[in-house]
């Protein structure tokens, strides 16, 4: 039997989660490595030397070390959802990118060296709102049931609402909320959010298999 891939992650990182859900999503089962970030095992730096999660290592020895990469990898393995008709790269790209660093600067004031002129918090809730308008017209960023480009972002919109949900709450994007809501309450979350100890050599292999029902 064809070993499963290994997957170096952490539970919190909103680029190992939109990997584990998409994994999952696919019926790939992985055995679940769990970092420690403060000790990279030698294992991840070995197979990956930038040390980010996520990584996965195929059963070959291939490295893919790319959340979205992962995401689009295990998709095509299968796609039971159709996910991949509602890859939005340029949607995803403006997440990965200006909305990524203004959530960085707004969760951990005082981390970046900033001239302290920006209001981060307000630029990021900047970029929601076309994504407000988007879910308008139905009930996902890409149509009527949920896909890639939907599962890329929703991370990163839960960490910045949970930086202050009450704040979050009131401001007037009741599609959005609604949609995180959605997704924060489903069960493919919660399939992929289990805690595990972190990962050493000499553990015993510890499996995220979407065929088993969860205990």
């Amino acid at each position: 039997m064809t070993p499963a891939p290994i997957l170096y992650s952490f539970r919190r990182c909103p680029y190992a989660m939109r990997a584990r859900m998409a994994l999952w999503a696919a019926g790939v089962t992985v055995e679940l490595r769990e970092v420690k970030l403060a000790a990279k095992p030698a294992e991840l730096l070995a197979a990956s030397p930038k040390g980010t999660v996520p990584v996965l290592v195929l059963a070959d020895g291939a490295v893919i070390d790319q959340s979205l990469d992962i995401m689009r990898w295990a998709l095509a393995q299968d796609d039971p959802e159709g996910w991949l008709a509602g890859d939005d790269t340029a949607l995803i790209a403006a997440n990965d990118g200006p909305f990524k660093h203004h959530l960085d600067r707004a969760k951990y004031p005082g981390r970046y060296e900033e001239d302290g002129a920006t209001d981060h918090r307000a630029a990021a809730l900047a970029l929601l709102a076309p994504l407000e308008a988007r879910l308008a017209d139905a009930p996902f960023l890409s149509g009527e049931t949920r896909a890639l480009t939907d599962i890329a972002l929703f991370p990163f919109i839960r960490q910045f609402a949970a930086i202050e949900p009450e704040w979050f709450a009131a401001r007037p994007l009741p599609r959005l909320q609604g949609w995180l809501e959605g997704l924060c309450a489903c069960e493919l979350f919660a399939a992929i959010m289990p805690k595990f100890s972190p990962w050493k050599a000499g553990d015993p292999p510890v499996f995220l298999d979407p065929t088993q029902p969860r205990t």
